[in-house]
């Protein structure tokens, strides 16, 4: 049974998910402020986290960030009640894997909750993929160039080992994302874009330097040998 840390300071929408959650085969705790949800994180890691971006005592994006430090493979789905644009594409440039507007249907959230959870256990946790420099390993969530590790969020491993694994090749955009976020991507979602831009910064350009992830109009992204 996945746990989840639902936070979010509204208690009725916490106790109207956490119903829908549970006889979905969940197990479910809430926090409804920072604070109590740092002091929950510090004595029990969970499978996976629902963060609304507004929390009475701060920002849920600062909290997220702590998460990202903390707990770098940890599932995160962020939640906002306004739904702006600059929200969403705060909360993934932070490292959300995805994201959802309130009100949301239990039944979306399910559905991205079991496809971040999916992708968080590796069917062969021993691989280990190379190219050039560059190595990833599946089980940690780790990229290498030489000695130097990087610590990668479960949805930019997920990207880079699809684009290891078809190196050169243009990976269409809508592939990338059921590889990479569970789903299809909607008109004018650019959680993808952003995802692969936090890769990109993270991993650099080559030593001589060409980007490592490369992208084609209309074609999608691929990862330069």
């Amino acid at each position: 049974m996945s746990q989840l840390l639902l936070i979010d300071d509204d208690r009725e929408l916490c106790d109207l998910l956490s119903t829908w959650l549970r006889q979905e085969g969940f197990e479910v705790r809430a926090s409804h402020d920072g604070l109590s949800a740092r002091e929950e994180l510090a004595l029990h890691t969970p499978d996976a986290v629902v963060l609304d971006v507004m929390l009475p005592d701060g920002s849920g994006l600062e909290l997220l960030k702590k998460l990202r430090t903390d707990h770098p493979e940890l599932p995160v789905v962020m939640l906002s009640g306004r739904g702006e644009p600059l929200d969403r594409i705060l909360g993934l440039e932070l490292g959300a894997d995805d994201y959802l507007a309130k009100p949301c249907d239990p039944r979306e959230l399910t559905a991205r909750l079991r496809a971040v959870l999916r992708r968080s256990h590796p069917a062969q946790p021993s691989v280990r993929l190379q190219l050039g420099d560059l190595s990833l390993s599946l089980a940690r969530g780790v990229a290498s160039i030489g000695e130097h590790e990087i610590n990668l969020t479960l949805t930019e491993s997920r990207i880079l080992e699809a684009l290891l694994r078809q190196p050169s090749d243009p990976l269409d955009k809508q592939a990338l994302a059921q590889a990479a976020l569970g789903r299809k991507l909607t008109l004018y979602d650019r959680s993808l874009d952003m995802h692969v831009s936090n890769l990109r910064k993270k991993l650099g350009p080559h030593s001589d330097g060409r980007p490592r992830i490369m992208a084609i109009r209309g074609r999608g992204y691929y990862y330069s040998e």
